[in-house]
């Protein structure tokens, strides 16, 4: 029945003036309509197979932008090397679509945080993107021991400040990692007096990079020849740049409710021991999993203050459940950057712990 139908419509466009062209299109819908037949089986041929995927897959080239800027700073996209490059990275992350899919939502969790802490320090909005290529915008800990959002390695943090014990690793604080990177983008600029140079030395060195700009005798980074890491690290921030600023034009389309919002905290001000971070976690109504995903700068599962320190714990302050069975978020319970947050002060834990003990043995 299916083949009396075709062999009619193949002798209609025989008799068409415009034989060839529609020819060609019946080619292609009888190429389908024999693909579907097969189900995708085994029995479908390499040529059949490759003629179906050649009409229906696309894959586009990116075009660069002819205004890019990284902190104001142009980009010589016209220099062939630095457009090739740039090129690379766009056409990377535009077809990583698990991965940049993963770092738009969790750009729209993280940048509103970071971004005042960036403003406060006088850093351009730009090195935000540092945070996320370094890490994805995840506490990962790479092999060379750079640790949190930012990558910092531990005399780095040392001489920023940073408190790193047994307990406590600030690297993992987001708000004191972006701090200490602000210290560092604020000392090399000093020395460069040009932000690209500093986005560079960041991966590089402020050392390693004088070095390199001295004895090739160049002025910017995009002169400078380097080793692919570092070579690459300022295109791979401006290619993500472009793709989370400017998500539809990479093929990228988000709604509101498919980011990850910023979830409300109340902040505790704690200056003495904590013995059990499990029971200080009931004690404030949550699990010691969520008291530890809100604070991943505590370490172990108890905190030592001999000395008083006063330390700001983290909990959510509308309970953890924001979603609803749709995946739908309350717009409404969704903190911004420029909410504040009156702290709750808590001089001393084992209160709290005592009462849960009580509440426990009834």
């Amino acid at each position: 029945m299916l083949k009396s139908y075709l062999n009619k419509i193949f002798q209609i466009i025989i008799s068409s003036k415009k034989y060839y062209i529609v020819f060609g299109c019946s080619m292609v819908f009888l190429t389908i309509i024999k693909i579907f037949s097969y189900s995708f089986t085994d029995s479908l041929s390499d040529t059949t197979y490759e003629d179906y995927f050649n009409a229906n897959y696309r894959t586009f080239s990116i075009r660069i932008p002819k205004n890019l800027n990284f902190a104001g700073e142009k980009v010589p996209v016209t220099d062939f090397s630095v457009h090739e490059a740039m090129e690379r990275e766009l056409v990377i992350n535009t077809y990583w679509q698990s991965q940049s899919l993963l770092l738009h939502k969790r750009a729209n969790r993280w940048f509103s945080i970071i971004e005042p802490v960036l403003k406060k320090n006088n850093i351009p909005e730009d090195f935000k993107y540092i945070a996320l290529i370094e890490s994805q915008l995840t506490n990962v800990v790479s092999p060379q021991g750079a640790t949190g959002f930012w990558q910092i390695i531990e005399p780095t943090a040392n001489g920023y400040g940073m408190e790193i014990s047994e307990d406590v690793d600030e690297r993992y604080n987001v708000m004191k990692s972006t701090e200490a990177a602000c210290k560092y983008f604020n000392e090399s600029y000093k020395i460069f007096n040009n932000w690209t140079l500093v986005a560079a030395s960041y991966n590089l060195g402020m050392g390693g990079l004088k070095g390199q700009l001295d004895k090739q005798k160049v002025f910017n980074y995009y002169d400078l020849l380097l080793t692919e890491e570092t070579a690459r690290y300022v295109f791979r921030i401006l290619a993500m740049k472009e793709i989370i600023a400017r998500p539809k034009v990479y093929g990228y389309m988000l709604r509101k409710k498919d980011l990850y919002p910023v979830i409300p905290t109340k902040k505790i001000t704690i200056d003495s021991a904590i013995q059990n971070l499990a029971d200080f976690a009931i004690s404030q109504k949550i699990n010691y999993k969520i008291l530890k995903l809100f604070n991943p700068w505590l370490r172990t599962n108890k905190l030592t203050n001999i000395e008083k320190k006063k330390y700001i714990i983290e909990v959510p302050k509308n309970g953890i459940e924001i979603y609803d069975m749709d995946g739908n978020y309350d717009g409404s319970n969704i903190l911004t950057a420029n909410d504040s947050v009156k702290l709750v002060t808590i001089s001393t834990i084992e209160k709290d712990t005592q009462v849960h003990n009580k509440e426990l043995s009834k």
